[in-house]
């Protein structure tokens, strides 16, 4: 027992002095280095990331030193790695307005954990590899385990990028292969961040730099998740187009302007019924008003056809906000104005607004029980500071149909309730603590409560709703 004891301490003893020479040898470094560039930060989409200046240094920490790993003497040839881990635990009552079957309560943990590769090699030739597995536990609501919630070792993201300069600033590239898309705010088109699995899509994309301006062209199809298989694209569910954006510069206004398509096969809209080929046409005007106020307008316009019907639908948003940067807790007001048409009479022409693939989480309420078609919605909050990491923010939703003799729409543009008694589907409180611990990771406890409008009163169950979660994001 003695010299097993003298062995541990001799191991002890190397380790520690391990550990000092390793942070020594930092220290030296650091103060030997020129001044470095500083990690940029961390993006939602992580090819939109620049790690080609950074070079790590021992004083910022381990996990930086994989961002830019050199494979050649030259430094030409060069490789990012990194990844994220998400959890959240979800606790719903009254889910789906009091749905009976299977049930309406229940308590459920989604975890995903995605990891990537970005090869770079000269200023022109780059590949990239996003790989993920997404999960859940047993889930006893309506969808049991829903496509959104589950992929077993998955290809989110992968392609190929062809970079060339067109003169001094600009440039050009082309990337093909599967791919993902976060637009402007993220209204019509988005990786779908609130889900345990983001949309991502097949095909290829042009991306411009043209002065202030960013210019994306696509032509692309939607990758449909297999559980446990090959996800593959749905060549039917086509989304192509241009999204072009000028991004605000301080104390300025930005602008976003876009042309999208989308194709469906055999949909049906209020009554209307086969192959949809849409066309949005829109625009967002966002940034500083002055005197700390803060707001963004958008607002898009649809044709094309669904069968035989002919397509005519709107949206519009709104935003205005008001910061009081020198006031305890620096809170912002907030209130904003959201609306989608709807169709006035069943067949024939087609007036209900298609939404695409947005993130209506953020917009109409955390509980998700409303998607952006055949709505008017108004909602005001405030967010608050309590410390410089943390925010606190309350909101109060209304809900209203726009015509009675269309249907009421859930999140993920399907029909929740048709037959509706009148125009108020609802009120809802949202309620969202998060806090950032460091660069890495963010927490994040938030509650919503839904107060069912009398609209869907005999349409089927009518309870309130009650959503309640804890999450968090480990980046890096």
């Amino acid at each position: 027992m003695a010299g097993c004891a003298s062995r541990v301490r001799r191991h002890r003893a190397y380790g520690v002095a391990a550990l000092c020479a390793w942070v020594s040898h930092g220290v030296a470094r650091a103060q030997g280095e020129p001044p470095a560039v500083p990690p940029p930060g961390y993006q939602a989409l992580r090819q939109n990331e620049d790690w080609s200046r950074y070079r790590p240094r021992a004083a910022d920490g381990p996990v930086d030193a994989i961002k830019h790993i050199e494979l050649d003497a030259d430094g030409d040839a060069w490789l990012s790695l990194g990844g994220r881990a998400d959890a959240r635990f979800e606790a719903w009552d009254g889910f789906g307005f009091g749905a009976a079957d299977p049930g309406n309560s229940d308590t459920f943990t989604l975890t995903r954990l995605t990891l990537h590769a970005d090869l770079h090699y000269g200023e022109h030739l780059r590949a990239f590899v996003e790989g993920r597995t997404a999960q859940s536990t047993d889930r006893d609501l309506p969808g049991g385990r829903r496509p959104v919630d589950v992929d077993t070792l998955g290809l989110f993201q992968a392609f190929v990028d062809v970079s060339v300069p067109l003169g001094e600033a600009d440039s050009a590239r082309l990337r093909i292969g599967r791919q993902s898309f976060l637009f402007g705010s993220q209204r019509l088109v988005s990786p779908l961040l609130w889900v345990n699995v983001w949309n991502a899509w097949d095909g290829t994309s042009l991306g411009l730099r043209l002065g202030d301006w960013s210019v994306e062209a696509f032509c692309t199809a939607f990758v449909v998740v297999d559980a446990t298989g090959p996800n593959e694209a749905d060549w039917d569910k086509t989304l192509y187009g241009v999204f072009a954006n000028r991004p605000a510069a301080a104390g300025g206004r930005g602008w976003d302007l876009y042309l999208l398509g989308n194709t469906r096969p055999d949909v049906t809209v209020n009554g209307t019924r086969g192959d949809e080929r849409r066309h949005t046409l829109g625009a967002r005007n966002h940034g500083s008003l002055g005197g700390g106020f803060d707001g963004e307008l958008e607002g898009a316009w649809q044709s094309g056809r669904v069968g035989s019907g002919s397509v005519n639908a709107w949206f519009a948003s709104g935003v205005m906000g008001r910061r009081f940067a020198d006031a305890w807790l620096r809170p912002r007001v907030f209130v904003g104005l959201d609306a989608a048409s709807g169709d006035d009479e069943p067949g024939g022409s087609v007036g209900t607004f298609h939404q695409l693939y947005p993130l209506g989480h953020a917009f109409l309420g955390y509980a998700d029980a409303f998607g952006r078609q055949n709505i008017a919605a108004a909602h005001v909050g405030v967010q608050l500071h309590p410390a410089p990491s943390t925010v606190l923010t309350a909101t109060v939703h209304g809900f209203r149909a726009l015509d009675r003799n269309d249907a009421a729409y859930a999140v993920n543009g399907a029909v929740a309730r048709t037959g509706l008694r009148g125009h108020d589907l609802g009120q809802e409180i949202d309620l969202l603590l998060t806090h950032r611990c460091n660069r890495h990771l963010d927490v994040y406890l938030g509650y919503s409560h839904l107060f069912t409008g009398n609209a869907l009163n005999g349409t089927g169950p009518t309870e309130d709703e009650d959503f309640a979660y804890l999450g968090a994001s480990l980046v890096f």
